[in-house]
């Protein structure tokens, strides 16, 4: 149930986010965006307005349980229920050995990267079980289930937030709340670009060549598109659906296969 039911997309004000609050507005929902970033979150809204649904931005630090709370509230007091809630919003974290990670540095991961679906789950949930429905996926990594070096805070929070996805949903499966993560590999655009430059600078090699490294991984010899997570996010929140739950869906061109 996609079309007529209400969405809520953490970090939706661009990037990957937006492509999935576009994605769930053109098959028919209504899409809360939850972000920090004023301007972004209204160019979101209106363009999934464009779709003839509405998109409603709240400004939302997933770093602080109040907001989040004061989120949800104006969320089901606005439209009366949440159906889907899609924990997209992470940052990449610092790239660096172990022992060159500020320990401020990791708490900021931690808090974005997993603290903050906590959050948003704790949150929605009691409505879900309320109204005995509910979608939520969970954007992780292909680093959730591989080590990446020099990004050991980034891959802790994605391999927790598997084994955060499939517990969830092991708890919650007879309310008819399905919960799956989507596992991108590399995806193209600006933020893996800045982390192809840290990689290059911290390696000694040039940035084509460390690009070209990770376009190699792929049996398809290319980085995925925000709209291939898109896709399968709104695939995960649709009746085609009903019956996959606890799983981490690979979305690589082939770079991961387990």
């Amino acid at each position: 149930m996609v079309s007529g039911s209400t969405a809520i997309v953490t970090g939706g004000g661009r990037g990957i986010g937006r492509a999935i609050c576009c994605e769930l507005a053109a098959e028919g929902a209504d899409v809360v965006i939850a972000d920090i970033d004023e301007d972004e979150m209204a160019e979101t809204a209106a363009l999934v307005e464009e779709e003839g649904v509405r998109g409603y931005p709240i400004h939302t630090d997933l770093r602080s349980f109040e907001d989040v709370e004061a989120t949800v509230d104006e969320a089901l007091a606005e439209f009366g229920t949440i159906e889907i809630l899609v924990n997209n919003a992470g940052i990449a974290g610092p790239t660096a050995a172990c022992e060159a990670v500020e320990p401020d540095e990791w708490d900021q991961t931690m808090a974005v990267n997993l603290r903050g679906p906590f959050y948003m789950c704790r949150q929605v949930l009691p409505s879900m079980k309320e109204q005995s429905y509910g979608r939520i996926v969970n954007i992780a990594s292909v680093t959730g289930k591989r080590p990446l070096t020099q990004r050991t805070p980034y891959a802790t929070t994605k391999m927790g937030l598997i084994g955060f996805t499939r517990t969830l949903a092991a708890e919650v499966g007879e309310d008819d709340i399905n919960v799956n993560a989507v596992c991108p590999g590399s995806v193209d655009g600006p933020r893996i670009q800045r982390v192809f430059e840290e990689k290059a600078n911290a390696s000694g090699r040039t940035y084509e060549a460390v690009r070209s490294e990770a376009e190699a991984e792929s049996p398809r010899r290319e980085l995925v598109q925000r709209e291939d997570i898109a896709q399968t996010v709104a695939f995960l929140c649709s009746s085609d659906a009903d019956r996959i739950t606890g799983q981490d869906v690979n979305v690589s061109a082939g770079k991961v296969m387990y």
